[in-house]
C-alpha cells in the first residue's frame, strides 16, 4: 500500500490485468473484495443486503463520527437503526423537504447573484471558478438547512463566502478526502501509533476546525430551547433538539446532535458539486451538448424568470447530463465499504465473515461490458423514449449516484434537487466558454483521483435580464 499510491488505482489496475470483475485482496488482516460488475454488486446490496449492512471500524470514521454516534459511517446496530428512523421520518421526509424549500431557493438565488457579480467584476475579467461556486452553493444550502444561516461571520455583500465559510468548506473537503481513504493503520493496527501517512493528524485537525464553528451554535440553541426562548422549529438543528422518546425525554444527546451536524454538512458537499463541475467541463468540450441542455432549459422555463424546483421534473436532458457526470466522473473511486456479518456466498464466490466489500464507482460506471463507449460523455445514453421522467438514482448499480439498499443515501430527493437546480440555473442564467487561449478543458484527475486536477475556470456572461439576478 505504501509503495502503490493511490491504492485504489493499484487495485483497479490489478483487476484489469487479471481481467476480473471481482477480486479479493488481502490487506493486513482484512479481505478487501473489490467489485466492478453490476450483477454481482446487486447481489451484495439487494439479495444479501442484510448480510452486508455494516461498516468497518477505521481511524478516520471513529474520529469523524465522534465514536460512531451518527449514521452514514457507523456499524450496523441499534445506534444506526435509531438514526436511520430519524433521517427517514424526521429530517428527509417529503413533508420536511417541502418545508425547507424556501431556504434552498434563497441559496439558489444567492449563488446566481454571486456569479453575476463575478461576471461584472473587471478585476476578474469575467472568469468564474466553477468549482468554488459549486462547492460553496452546496455548503451554503446545507448550512442554511441545518443552522438557518449562510454565514458564520458577517458575510459579504456580493453573496460570496467570507473567510469563515472558506475555511469551513475547505476543511469539509479535507475530511471527505480522508473519511475512507486507504490508511495502512486500518489494516495493520500497530502502525496507527506511527501515523505514517499523516491521516490521523489531518482528521483530528479537521474535526477541531469543524467543531469550532458547529459546537457553539448547537450549545446556544439547546440552551434556547431549554429556557423557553425558542419554541418553534426553524431548521434541522431545531428538529434534532426537539425529538422526544416515549418518555418525553430528549431522544438525542448533545454529543449526538453535534456529531450529526458535521455528518450532515459533509453529506451535502461533494457529490452534487463535483457532478456539476464535471458536467459543465464536459459540455464546454462538447458544444452541441451544451447547446441542447441550454435549449431545454429555455424551452421549459423561458427567459422571464429563473429555474425553480418545480421545473426539475421537466428537465430530462439536464438530469441525463448529471447522471452521465455521476457515471464518468464519480466523486470517489469506491463506495463506502460494506462489512460481511457472516460467511456468505455471493455470485458463487465465498465471502468470509468480516470482509470489506467495496463497490467501484469507477469500475461500475465505466464497465465496457455494460456501457458502449464508456469513456465518452454522452447524456443521450440515459434518455429512453418510454421513460417520461429520468431519475438520478440507479437501483441496478450500473453506476452509483446515491447508493442503494439499507446503506443508501436517505436524502436522495435533496441531493437530486440540489444538483439539478445548480446545473440548470448555471446553464440558464449564463453563457459559458473556455478562457482565452484555452482550446480544450483538461479533464485529467488529481493525484488522489477524486476531483479534476485543475479547478474548472470559465468565462461567464449573463444571458437574462439584470433584475433577475438580484436577491
Amino acid at each position: 500500500m505504501l509503495a502503490n499510491k493511490p491504492v485504489f488505482t493499484w487495485i483497479h489496475n490489478l483487476m484489469k490485468k487479471m481481467n476480473t470483475e471481482i477480486a479479493c485482496i488481502r490487506l493486513g488482516n482484512v479481505n478487501i473484495i473489490s467489485v466492478t460488475c453490476p450483477t454481482i454488486a446487486c447481489e451484495f446490496l439487494r439479495k444479501h443486503d442484510a448480510d452486508f449492512a455494516s461498516r468497518p471500524l477505521t481511524m478516520a470514521t471513529g474520529i469523524i463520527s465522534s465514536g460512531y454516534v451518527t449514521i452514514a459511517i457507523v456499524p450496523f446496530g441499534e445506534q444506526w437503526k435509531k438514526m436511520r428512523r430519524i433521517f427517514v421520518n424526521d429530517l428527509f421526509s417529503p413533508l420536511r423537504h417541502q418545508w425547507l424549500q424556501d431556504k434552498r431557493k434563497e441559496e439558489a438565488d444567492n449563488i446566481m447573484f454571486y456569479v453575476y457579480n463575478k461576471c461584472k467584476n473587471v478585476n476578474d475579467d469575467g472568469l468564474v471558478n466553477v468549482r468554488n461556486v459549486a462547492q460553496h452553493y452546496c455548503c451554503n444550502v446545507t448550512r442554511k438547512l441545518i443552522f438557518n444561516t449562510r454565514y458564520f461571520g458577517k458575510g459579504r455583500e456580493d453573496g460570496g463566502p467570507g473567510l469563515e465559510e472558506e475555511e469551513h468548506v475547505n476543511i469539509s473537503f479535507v475530511l471527505l478526502k480522508h473519511v475512507y481513504a486507504f490508511s495502512a493503520s486500518d489494516y495493520i493496527p500497530w502502525l496507527g501509533l506511527l501515523d505514517l501517512d499523516g491521516h490521523k493528524s489531518k482528521v483530528k485537525n479537521g474535526m477541531k476546525i469543524m467543531k469550532k464553528y458547529h459546537d457553539p451554535i448547537v450549545e446556544d440553541r439547546i440552551k434556547q430551547w431549554k429556557v423557553g426562548s425558542k419554541s418553534v422549529q426553524g431548521d434541522l438543528l431545531d428538529v434534532l433538539i426537539s425529538l422526544k422518546d416515549v418518555n418525553n425525554d430528549p431522544m438525542l444527546t448533545p454529543k449526538e446532535i453535534k456529531a450529526l451536524t458535521i455528518e450532515l454538512m459533509l453529506g451535502g458537499a461533494d457529490n452534487p458539486s463535483n457532478a456539476v463541475e464535471c458536467a459543465l467541463a464536459e459540455m464546454i468540450n462538447h458544444p452541441e451538448i451544451l447547446q441542447r441542455a441550454t435549449e431545454e432549459v429555455d424551452n421549459v422555463v423561458g427567459k422571464a424568470r429563473l429555474v425553480q424546483e418545480s421545473d426539475v421534473s421537466n428537465l430530462n436532458y439536464t438530469k441525463a447530463s448529471v447522471r452521465e457526470a455521476f457515471r464518468l466522473h464519480p466523486v470517489v473511486p469506491f463506495n463506502p465499504p460494506h462489512v460481511s456479518a457472516k460467511d456468505t456466498v455471493v455470485g458463487n464466490y465465498f465471502i468470509p465473515k468480516g470482509s470489506h466489500v467495496m463497490l467501484s464507482r469507477q469500475g461500475l460506471g465505466q464497465n465496457p461490458r455494460v456501457w458502449n463507449e464508456p469513456h465518452k460523455f454522452n447524456p443521450e445514453r440515459h434518455m429512453k423514449n418510454d421513460e417520461p421522467m429520468i431519475a438520478l438514482s440507479e437501483p441496478d448499480l450500473k453506476l452509483i449516484s446515491f447508493g442503494t439498499g439499507r446503506r443508501g443515501c436517505p436524502a436522495v430527493t435533496l441531493g437530486t434537487t440540489m444538483t439539478v437546480m445548480l446545473l440548470a440555473r448555471m446553464l440558464h442564467a449564463f453563457t459559458w466558454s473556455a478562457p482565452p487561449n484555452v482550446s480544450t478543458i483538461n479533464l485529467a484527475k488529481s493525484e488522489n483521483g477524486v476531483l479534476l486536477k485543475d479547478p474548472l475556470v470559465l468565462l461567464a456572461k449573463p444571458r437574462l435580464a439584470a433584475q433577475l439576478y438580484y436577491r
